[in-house]
């Protein structure tokens, strides 16, 4: 017999098997000895009262072994000799829009800038050693994305764009615990998730498809309002499905003088914010004695409105890491990552402000005189991110405030440790960042600070700057078929594209722009 139950325990009955069978033998009248398994399909921390509970979604076997696959597997067929589609990119976007097109019989030819995620590890090394950024070689560009060493995190809102479980089914096959089928904030980890990536290259290579490493790709190939490939250290004819990031400046800027159709896109802006992961624990866990043994480093989800744009927290790294994430010379920018075991002395989160493209009309602070002003945002994350370079010393020294005497206007003259590799120096983040992010920085922390006793605290640290939180331009595309507005063959894709936000939303994103390809080269209007 196999009975699903939603119940509700406390942490160390939901840590421990024995005590999870004994407490569901208890509730629902069973011999313990005949539950011979406990599954758990959804898992979730209600942590809003002093007590602490675990929402639970179980699958209990009784006199039978558990007998159904984990995860739902993907057949991936051999596809030499099909026709071929050229996918500009390996993150999550491209990976996954590869392996789609393997399922449809499609043949995949991956281009990936930079490294393969092994190779990728040594440069990110080098950052903290030279204080020197490889600009194809960094956080943002290599096999896996930005997301490969910069967290795992798999949650996302965006279900309503294609089969979010599908893609946590996916990363199971290929390595990934299968704890983030269960998870309400799923999280591979910075330390795993380079092996599943591996994983999904091998299968692309093992259907036949290609996947090219240092193979950058410098213009499309059009014939008349048609894309028939594109162009990197040789020619690469077929459909195009363009996924590279939201970094990749010099696409944007092409794009831009080509006369490809794209668009100003809003971002967020503002810092890092670090706290004493003991701390967080403390306050989110209502206990002096923080997270206990049975329950994992604490998140938080913080958002306000000031002088009409949004003040929120973002990409929230518990028990994690600060990096820098720069991708090219003269660049400070920061985000965070998370070990599996989110075990570190730290938890940061990206500390944001709503930036609209019509901010930057005069009132930003920051001088614009470029042409196309499709790309004004992304000249602002450029001038800001050498601004914030400026004040680091030139190197990879991060400005750095206390987070008390950013919202007082004191200089912090010293620092808490911190778990960013580089460095940090003491810099008045509250004067010489743009006025219409700081001031509606220091106003958003008076709120969580009233939300969220010893939140506001000098045992905090702001480091500057947090930029990359999506892509500055949207490569304007139709809704129905995914190609470019007013080219064919070309499918914008991902995060780079301004049509994701996230792992687990980019690979949703790749998938969908994978079949509208396919139903491209067929000629049909359904697969």
């Amino acid at each position: 017999m196999t009975n699903e139950y939603q119940i509700r325990v406390v942490p160390e009955v939901a840590a421990q098997e024995d005590r999870l069978k004994s407490w569901l033998a208890d509730e629902y009248g069973f011999d313990v000895r005949t539950i011979h398994g406990v599954r758990i399909l959804k898992r979730s921390i209600d942590a809003r009262q002093r007590q602490i509970y675990v929402n639970l979604k179980v699958r209990v076997y009784v006199n039978e072994q558990p007998h159904d696959d984990e995860y739902v597997r993907t057949e991936y067929p051999n596809v030499e000799g099909r026709p071929q589609v050229i996918v500009v990119g390996a993150g999550p976007g491209g990976l996954f829009a590869a392996l789609r097109l393997i399922e449809l019989g499609l043949r995949p030819v991956v281009l990936e800038r930079g490294k393969d995620v092994h190779e990728r590890k040594k440069d990110l090394a080098n950052i903290t050693k030279t204080q020197e950024v490889d600009a194809e070689s960094n956080y943002c560009f290599g096999e896996g994305g930005a997301g490969a060493y910069s967290d795992g995190k798999l949650y996302t809102r965006s279900k309503k764009r294609g089969n979010t479980d599908k893609i946590l089914n996916v990363f199971c096959q290929h390595g990934a615990s299968t704890a983030i089928l269960a998870d309400a904030h799923p999280h591979i980890g910075t330390d795993r998730l380079p092996k599943v990536i591996e994983a999904m290259r091998n299968t692309i290579i093992n259907s036949g498809g290609e996947v090219h490493f240092q193979t950058k790709m410098t213009q499309l190939i059009l014939d008349a309002d048609k894309v028939v490939g594109c162009v990197a250290d040789k020619e690469y004819r077929g459909p195009v499905i363009l996924a590279t990031g939201h970094s990749a400046r010099d696409v944007y800027r092409y794009l831009a003088e080509a006369k490809v159709e794209i668009e100003a896109k809003g971002i967020a802006v503002g810092v890092r914010l670090e706290h004493p992961s003991h701390l967080i624990d403390q306050i989110q866990y209502h206990s002096k004695q923080g997270r206990g043994k049975y329950l994992p480093a604490a998140e938080y989800s913080m958002v306000t409105q000031v002088d009409g744009r949004g003040v929120y927290s973002f990409c929230m790294c518990p028990g994690g890491f600060v990096i820098p994430a720069a991708t090219d010379k003269e660049q400070i920018v920061v985000n965070g990552m998370s070990p599996a075991s989110r075990g570190t002395a730290w938890s940061n989160s990206g500390m944001v402000v709503e930036v609209r493209p019509e901010d930057l009309d005069g009132g930003s602070g920051i001088a614009d005189s470029g042409d196309h002003p499709q790309l004004k945002v992304m000249r602002f994350q450029e001038e800001l991110e050498r601004l914030c370079w400026q004040q680091g010393n030139m190197r990879q020294t991060a400005p750095a405030q206390r987070m008390a005497d950013f919202v007082n206007g004191k200089l912090s003259y010293d620092l808490p440790k911190s778990s960013y590799a580089p460095g940090l120096i003491s810099s008045p983040l509250h004067f010489w960042m743009p006025k219409m992010i700081s001031k509606r920085l220091q106003e958003g922390f008076k709120v969580f600070g009233r939300q969220a006793h010893g939140f506001l605290t000098n045992e905090a640290v702001l480091i500057a700057v947090e930029t990359r939180t999506s892509s500055p331009v949207r490569i304007v595309r139709d809704r129905e078929s995914l190609q470019h507005i007013r080219i064919q063959g070309l499918f914008p894709c991902g995060e780079g594209a301004g049509y994701a936000g996230g792992i687990v939303s980019a690979g949703v994103d790749g998938e969908r722009c994978a079949e509208m390809a396919a139903l491209y080269i067929s000629g049909k209007k359904s697969i």
